[in-house]
């Protein structure tokens, strides 16, 4: 039996074995394409020394921009990038590293979003080409200590209105990328009427203090940080003043939970394509493991996994480009739970595969393997998720108060 024939464009390697990315136009895939060489050639040489020592190779992210890749000149100016495009963009990002993908996506992706939620459209079309080009660098802080899956209600960090001016108070954890960033958007429970406001909160302002977090096993590029806020005085014109309650941050995560799962097949793709070099190369009882059957099955679980995955993304894509809007919370929440429960299935064969040294930088699958778990975790927990696909589905909530 022969493979298919591979993808003419290559962007998602050998894994991407049902050709999805030939659904990409050639202007697209000319400009993925130059992001792949810069990936190769700039970023994957620093990539395990970086991850071993929990560095933050911040001088990527600003080449990168230098390179014109966040809003290439291939394509047409003026226009929004189409849903498709932006997947695959994420997708070839976590494929070389899931921190790249997080220490650029969570700048051009999350602190993009939340601000294209909670601006007036003019306002924000006057500070995208900011956000874009990274002149005005951001993150979004809304998890808490005690604070995860519960942050619809269970939010501590207040904000008391005195005049024109809130005052910020309050703790959050696991901030990523808040070492690098002049803007945080803190989401804090207005005294008042006990709904959930965002603030943007300068880095620098008195009573911020910025802690950057040590000991992780997981996505050990990021620079995940705790902020401390105290008695932070923000003016009333740096409130997003678009997001007056959690039902209005919700519209900033239906557009984020599928860049996760675009993060969560690029790292699939990743640990296939690391695996099945190595099956190749390494030789056991004389001959390479590639040729022996549990390994094979193995390969086929990772290779299904990872093509069923892109097969949920691009669909995904594909319904915001037909409805130009973001898929409902409960199509989003599926297709999150779901696809990251297969990338942890496909990090953790792949680990399997290369036994001890699957263990080891040098052969890069334990970079993937750890860093699933972030994923696995992070927009929602798998149970989140699931809870709010059973609400959609039954009409009944199960969340618990």
């Amino acid at each position: 039996m022969t493979s298919a024939p591979p993808s003419r464009d290559k962007l998602l390697g050998e894994g991407d074995f049902l050709s999805w990315s030939s659904l990409l136009t050639d202007t697209e895939h000319q400009a993925l394409m130059r992001q792949r060489r810069f990936l190769v050639e700039k970023a994957q040489p620093a990539l395990a020394e970086h991850w071993d020592q929990g560095l933050t190779p911040h001088v990527l992210r600003e080449e990168y921009v230098r390179e014109g890749l966040v809003r290439p000149a291939e394509l047409p100016a003026g226009e929004d990038l189409r849903p498709l495009f932006v997947g695959v963009r994420n997708a070839e990002l976590s494929r070389m590293d899931g921190s790249l993908a997080i220490l650029i996506g969570g700048q051009i992706g999350m602190f993009n979003t939340v601000m294209r939620v909670g601006l007036p459209e003019q306002e924000y079309a006057n500070l995208r080409p900011e956000i874009e080009e990274f002149r005005v660098t951001g993150c979004f802080a809304l998890t808490e200590p005690e604070h995860g899956s519960d942050v619809a209600g269970g939010l501590s960090t207040s904000a008391e209105r005195r005049g024109d001016t809130w005052v910020l108070r309050g703790e959050k954890k696991w901030i990523g990328n808040a070492e690098l960033s002049q803007v945080l958007l803190v989401a804090a429970v207005d005294t008042a009427d006990a709904q959930v406001k965002v603030f943007r909160v300068p880095a620098d302002a008195p009573g911020v203090d910025i802690e950057r977090m040590t000991g992780k096993t997981s996505l050990r590029m990021v620079g995940n940080a705790r902020i401390r806020l105290h008695e932070v005085e923000v003016a009333e014109e740096m409130r997003l003043p678009r997001i007056n309650s959690f039902a209005d941050l919700n519209r900033a995560f239906r557009q984020l939970r599928p860049d996760v799962v675009w993060n969560a097949v690029g790292l699939q793709a990743g640990v296939y394509e690391h695996t099945l070099a190595y099956a190749r190369e390494r030789e056991q009882f004389g001959r390479p493991i590639a040729g022996f059957q549990l390994v094979q099955e193995k390969l086929a679980r990772m290779l299904g996994n990872l093509n069923a995955s892109l097969g949920v993304a691009v669909r995904l894509a594909q319904r915001e480009e037909e409805t130009g809007a973001p898929v409902s919370q409960a199509e989003a929440a599926l297709a999150k739970s779901w696809v990251t429960r297969q990338m942890r299935e496909t990090a953790a064969l792949g680990r399997e595969i290369l036994g001890g040294n699957g263990i080891l930088l040098e052969h890069h699958v334990a970079r993937f393997h750890a860093d699933a778990e972030s994923l696995y975790t992070f927009e929602g927990t798998y149970e989140i998720n699931s809870l709010i696909v059973g609400r959609a589905v039954t009409g009944r909530s199960a969340f618990t108060t």
